[in-house]
């Protein structure tokens, strides 16, 4: 079984990224994420509200963090501390040497490679570091983008889920997507 510690908090880099660790003072921008429709179309978790709903985001990350259970960092361009998006390891199976990749990208920045980029690191960064066997990307077989992106970093197709979530009164379909160690 894994046993995880992400302290000190590891700082990614990149040709062009700087992943960095989440801090209150991206407020802003976490909830410009999170409350953007455009952002969270694919992503079933209710919109944040306000400022406050942002700074409560970014306490569940940092508990999350520091419990070993997910890391998430903040996607920021090496030429400006400003985040403009956010990835993560999610749902860490430390008994099955498995976790959960996610990511946003505010729109401003899409079609540009920066989450192919960021996507590479991460999973690296999982293999190498917190000595994953397998990372999986859980998906809205309508967000093809997301798809492209998964593939071009080697994740291949694994099941198509019919229905296995319910969000706002509506059940969801679920692609997912994996990538194993050798790849």
């Amino acid at each position: 079984m894994l046993n995880l510690n992400f302290a000190p908090f590891p700082n990614l880099e990149t040709v062009r990224l700087i992943l960095r660790r989440i801090v209150k003072e991206d407020v802003n921008e976490i909830f410009e994420l999170r409350s953007n429709e455009q952002t969270m179309k694919y992503i079933p978790r209710p919109l944040l509200k306000t400022t406050e709903d942002a700074l409560e985001h970014i306490a569940m990350i940092d508990k999350i963090i520091e419990n070993s259970e997910g890391i998430n960092w903040a996607i920021t361009l090496k030429n400006s501390p400003k985040l403009i998006g956010m990835i993560g390891h999610y749902r860490i199976k430390p008994e099955h040497f498995r976790a959960e990749i996610g990511y946003m990208l505010l729109p401003e920045h899409h079609g540009k490679g920066i989450i192919t980029e960021a996507i590479n690191e991460v999973v690296s960064f999982g293999f190498k570091v917190m000595k994953l066997h397998s990372i999986e990307a859980v998906v809205d077989p309508e967000n093809f983008a997301s798809a492209k992106v998964l593939q071009k970093n080697g994740f291949v197709k694994e099941a198509h889920l019919k229905e296995n979530s319910f969000f706002e009164g509506r059940f969801l379909d679920t692609v997912i997507y994996s990538i194993l160690i050798n790849r």
